[in-house]
Parts: C-alpha cells; structure tokens; sequence
C-alpha cells in the first residue's frame, strides 16, 4: 500500500503519509487511490476540488458546512506550508469542542482528512503556500458557517498572533454562538475504531 494511515489524538482525523520515490529528476507520488483510501474507511466520494493561494501570515476558517451537504475535506499542501486545524463540532462526540493542529507542507506531503462534522482553517507559515482539498458535497453557500479563529473557549495554539483575514473570517461567531445541527446526520460510524 502507498500510504500509511495515521489516526490522531481525534480518532476521525486521520493523517495520510504517502510514500515517495525520489530519484534524480525530482520524485513521483500517489496523492489519492479510491481504493486504499476507501479500504481505510476515508469515503470514496469526492464531487468536488478546491484550491488555494495565499501568502505568509494568511488566516482562512474556521469554516464548515452544514446537512445535508456537509462536506469532508482532503487538505494537502502542493506548495509551501501551513499550520492545517480541525475543530469537532460533533456535540455527541466525547471529542467534542475539542481541536487538532498539524502542519502540512510540500516538504513532508501529508494529507490531513478531515471529516463532516467538524470545522477547518489554517494559517500560512511560508512566503506562499498552496493548498488542495478534496471535498465529499459541492461547495452550498446558503449551508456555510463558520467559528473564530480567535475563540478563547477552543484556545487553538495558532502559530501567528496577528492574521490577515477576510472580513467575513473576522467576524465569525464565536464557538458558543456558532449555527450548527445537534446532529451531523451520516458523519458517524466510517471509523474503523
């Protein structure tokens, strides 16, 4: 297989390491297999990708999408580096409120997925950085939402204090104040645990 599965301290965020064949003109890679990822338990169905380009210091979530159209994220990073967050938003999951960082990087080419139910951003550690992910359900604005990034009840460790941020991201409700369901309908049981 030519990825390694790596479940983290929130056991729905798996951390895909892939293996690289380097030789002398640079190197090859599988970035997704259906099959070895579905084999893991990560779904199997991705309608949709979405890239980004920022610079250093940017600062972009901490977004999701609401049911039925939820969506789960594939994040790797083409170019650059960036610190990669998911918070549960799941209040039946013991992990609830609870969050996970990760730095993802064209260096170390891991791929974070991040499962419906939970929100995502990350902050911009190189001069540029370029982010790919995957995503289960199409991009559905009047679903949107989203949670500071700033939000002193999460206390994400971020590694910049001063983002740049959209507008929109500066004025996201706080977690406590936050639209979401009570429920993520079809987020549980994909776990292999």
């Amino acid at each position: 297989m030519p990825f390694e599965f790596r479940r983290l301290e929130i056991p729905d965020l798996v951390l895909i390491v892939p293996r690289v064949f380097p030789d002398g003109r640079g190197f090859f890679m599988e970035l997704y297999k259906r099959s070895d990822f579905a084999a893991y338990g990560v779904p199997d169905h991705f309608v949709q990708d979405c890239y980004s380009h920022s610079v250093r210091g940017v600062l972009r979530g901490l977004h999701y999408q609401k049911p039925p159209r939820a969506q789960g994220k594939l994040v790797t990073v083409l170019r650059g580096e960036v610190f990669d967050v998911a918070v549960d938003l799941r209040r039946s999951a013991p992990t609830y409120g609870r969050w996970l960082g990760v730095t993802l990087s064209d260096r170390n080419r891991w791929t974070l997925w991040v499962p419906p139910g939970f929100a995502h951003g990350f902050c911009v550690l190189s001069d540029e950085a370029d982010v790919l992910y995957k995503v289960t359900e199409e991009y559905a604005p009047d679903l949107e939402g989203g949670i500071r990034w700033d939000d002193p009840d999460l206390g994400i460790d971020w590694p910049i204090r001063n983002p740049i941020l959209s507008p929109r991201d500066a004025t996201l409700p706080f977690l406590r104040d936050a639209d979401f369901p009570e429920v993520w309908e079809g987020t549980e049981g994909w776990s292999d645990e």
